[in-house]
């Protein structure tokens, strides 16, 4: 192989190395700071990790807020009217919160099963509500739609007709 030849396969390859581990990098700082959306039922389902930073969504159930005299913490719980979350936050919430509505919680799961928020955001206007919270609870409302005891419909390739 003449010099001029290996010189440029190095230049390439130290390129190539180069830029996969500028890749790399970058992509295990995107997944270090993406906070994905679980609703309460995902939640208490398990299906959200634990530790690790999170988005949940829901109502703010009625009766449920709690403020301490002596601290800024608040605990509320927030539903999609089929599973509740209890959440801790210690701070100002915004001024447009208040039970029974659309609120997004940005914080880690606990092991009790419990979110504690670094970040509160409520919806901005009335009819404003955001759209993960907005899927979620109308995926818990088609959930209690459907009657748990519906008889099956019968498979008609088992039945021989057609």
């Amino acid at each position: 192989m003449k010099a001029h030849r290996r010189q440029r396969l190095i230049l390439i390859v130290v390129l190539v190395a180069l830029a996969g581990v500028a890749i790399g990098l970058a992509l295990y700082a995107l997944r270090a700071n993406m906070n994905l959306f679980y609703s309460p039922t995902q939640i208490s389902a398990g299906q959200a990790p634990g530790g690790r930073s999170l988005r949940a969504g829901g109502v703010v159930r009625d009766n449920s807020v709690q403020r301490d005299q002596q601290t800024l913490d608040v605990t509320f719980t927030v539903t999609d009217f089929e599973h509740d979350v209890p959440v801790h936050y210690r701070g100002i919430l915004p001024d447009l919160f208040r039970e029974g509505q659309g609120v997004v919680i940005v914080g880690t799961l606990d092991e009790r099963g419990w979110i504690e928020a670094s970040q509160v955001l409520a919806k901005h206007d009335e009819n404003y509500m955001p759209p993960e919270v907005d899927g979620a609870l109308k995926a818990a409302e088609a959930r209690r739609a459907i009657p748990s005891d519906a008889p099956a419909v019968a498979d008609s390739r088992a039945s021989g007709t057609p």
